[in-house]
């Protein structure tokens, strides 16, 4: 059991929101990770750059820190189960803790708002049943330590190249672009009068390098430690609590919904294409359902997509003993996706 650590989740809070909002600058989308995985299960090339982007930052975060992800606790078909639940849940729903949380309530969005209150709901009283019998936190840690230090830096690599094509974009297209709304969630884009054309190739390689600069970022919060998850998910009157993804909240809201409202840039998304921003819609049962579902399976393991990923990556260069349980996991979330 690793000791809370405050600081790391903040920092590493305070950097998730930069690949998100470069994501969303250059090629116009949300940074939606279960999204990623169930349209890389139907075949799309940009979304299966996103995930092998997230997978190749794990394989980073192993090879900086040396050593894989920690083992399971949970048997296979333990695994098989919260896995077939996040990919259910969050197809149902549209969104993960990526896609509704960081991005969605950021956007002050009602359904994401919603979506994240029960799938928090569930995950707590899931929690609670399967690991109410665990024993007390040890003492916060307020050091950085030198693995996170190198994390952090380690982030500059795939944001420069993402700079590089954000002025590769900017110098390459004429000064008067084309109008089009600013994306917005609660009222419906209107179609743009014109729109540049697409990049596919800087597009890809966006994909690539900001789920790649997501995934280090991860790993300074602490999100892709399923123990710390679970504890936070016990809440504060419970012996087990971890607060840690308090702090990592604290760092990444406020910059977020400071981004995604004062720092939109131009009307169109620098590489091409269309603004893919959620357009708002109605709380209907599959939201609602589909959020407590992936609660539940949130809960029951710890782990989201987004985590899932980057401990695959950081499995295939260390630890392959955890290679075939996180493999499963994550065969279980496209399997359940593929059901709706």
């Amino acid at each position: 059991m690793a000791a809370p650590a405050p600081l790391n989740s903040f920092l590493g809070g305070l950097t998730l929101p930069i690949p998100v909002h470069t994501l969303m600058l250059l090629n116009g989308n949300v940074f939606g990770i279960s999204g990623f995985v169930h349209r890389a299960a139907r075949g799309s090339s940009e979304a299966l750059a996103a995930v092998a982007g997230l997978i190749l930052g794990g394989a980073a975060v192993g090879l900086i820190e040396g050593g894989g992800p920690q083992s399971a606790s949970l048997s296979f078909s333990q695994l098989a189960t919260s896995g077939f639940l996040v990919g259910l849940g969050t197809r149902l729903s549209n969104g993960c803790t990526s896609g509704h949380m960081v991005c969605g309530v950021a956007r002050f969005s009602v359904r994401s708002i919603v979506a994240t209150a029960t799938f928090f709901a569930t995950g707590v009283i899931t929690a609670h049943i399967t690991y109410g019998h665990l024993g007390a936190t040890a003492p916060l840690d307020w050091s950085l330590g030198s693995t996170a230090r190198e994390l952090l830096f380690a982030q500059i690599v795939p944001f420069a190249v993402s700079a590089l094509l954000y002025l590769f974009a900017s110098s390459s297209k004429p000064a008067e672009q084309p109008t089009s709304p600013k994306p917005s969630d609660e009222t419906p884009l209107k179609e743009p009068s014109a729109e540049l054309a697409p990049e596919p190739v800087l597009r890809h390689l966006t994909f690539l390098t900001t789920s790649t600069q997501f995934a280090l970022a991860l790993q300074v919060s602490g999100l892709t430690n399923p123990d710390r998850v679970v504890r936070f998910l016990l809440l504060p009157f419970h012996r087990s609590f971890d607060p840690s993804l308090a702090f990592l909240a604290a760092g990444v809201m406020p910059l977020a919904m400071f981004l995604y409202h004062y720092a939109r840039g131009k009307e169109v998304p620098w590489l091409g294409g269309k603004w893919s921003i959620p357009k708002g819609g109605e709380i209907d049962w599959k939201l609602v359902a589909g959020a407590a579902v992936f609660g539940i399976g949130w809960g029951l393991a710890g782990v989201c997509p987004g985590p899932g990923l980057v401990n695959f990556g950081r499995a295939l260069v260390h630890n392959e003993a955890q290679l075939s349980s996180t493999a499963l996991w994550l065969a279980a979330v496209a399997t359940g996706g593929l059901l709706v």
